[in-house]
This record gives C-alpha cells, structure tokens and sequence, in this order.
C-alpha cells in the first residue's frame, strides 16, 4: 500500500466514524484499526487528529459542493429549487446526520484554528454560490437564502426526512416572489 492508498483509506474511515458518531469520539486507533493503515504510517500522513479533521472536512466540502453545484446546474430553470431538491434528496439519505462542518465547528469550537478555517471557507463558498443564484446586488437574499439551508438542515438533522427541505423551498420562493 502506497501513501495515496493509505490516505485515502484513513479519509474514508475517518469520515465513515466522524460523521456517524463524532470527531471526539473517536480515537486515531479506530481509524487505523477500520483503515487497515499502520499506526506510524497513519501519524506519518497525519501528524495530529486536527490533520485528520481538517483533511476529511476539507474532502467533503469538495464533494458536498461539486454535487450541489451539478444539481444547480441541472435545474437550471429554477436553480434556487433545485438546491432544495438536492437538500431534500440529501435529508432523507439513511445515514444523515446533519452538517458535517456545524457538527465539527459544534464538537471542537474554535480551539482547532484549521478546523474552524474550513468550515468558514465551506460556509463562504455556499453562501457565494446562493448570492450567484440570487443576482447582482442581492447580498441580502443570499444571506436570506443560507439561513433558509442552514436552518432546513439543522431541522433536518433533529428529524431527518426531505420535510425541512421543502418548507425551506417555500419560504425560498415567496422570498423571491417579494423581490
């Protein structure tokens, strides 16, 4: 096994155990243990826990907002819907456990300044991509529109189903209405 092979196998594990149960606890010799990956290989690639975090985070930011963008993208005649589709179909995926960044910034607070850097940077990039589906000068629509996600998802992950998604789409859309 490579490195590559390794990191990738300690990302995967690490994102199957945070987000399932938590970044705190889990230990970095039940992401060894699941990965397969030799302890000094594993400190090797991630010298400390907050490596590990920031890594995985930053990976499914990557991937979180690729597939939100190609929904967006899809739904092009109603884009703003369609990230509420992409919500509601996100919602009621059997493992859903709510934002894997608000749960780690909830976990880890901003003691962990990589960490934190990551979920404001995941945070930005949402929100700039609603202010692009909002329009030129509509800063405060775009602010309106990630309370709106935030908020669907944070009910969500208190009782997961496509429910929150859709109230949000409606408020979303008498919001755009009104402008």
């Amino acid at each position: 096994m490579d490195d590559e092979e390794a990191r990738t196998r300690l990302l995967d594990t690490a994102e199957a155990l945070f987000y399932a149960e938590g970044i705190q606890a889990v230990g970095m010799d039940r992401i060894r243990a699941g990965s397969g990956v030799p302890l000094k290989r594993l400190y090797r690639i991630f010298p400390a826990k907050e490596a590990l975090v920031t890594a995985y985070l930053e990976r499914r930011d990557h991937r979180w907002m690729t597939s939100l963008r190609e929904a967006v993208t899809a739904g092009a005649a109603d884009p703003v819907a369609a990230v509420f589709d992409w919500l509601a179909d996100w919602f009621s995926e059997p493992d859903f456990r709510g934002c894997a960044f608000l749960n780690a910034f909830g976990e880890l607070g901003a003691a962990h300044a990589g960490v934190l850097d990551v979920v404001r940077r995941h945070k930005a990039e949402l929100r700039a991509l609603l202010a692009d589906l909002a329009g030129p000068h509509r800063e405060d629509l775009a602010d309106q529109l990630l309370i709106l996600v935030e908020g669907a998802t944070v009910v969500a992950a208190l009782d997961p189903g496509p429910e929150p998604a859709h109230a949000a789409r409606e408020a979303a859309q008498r919001l755009l209405s009104g402008h």
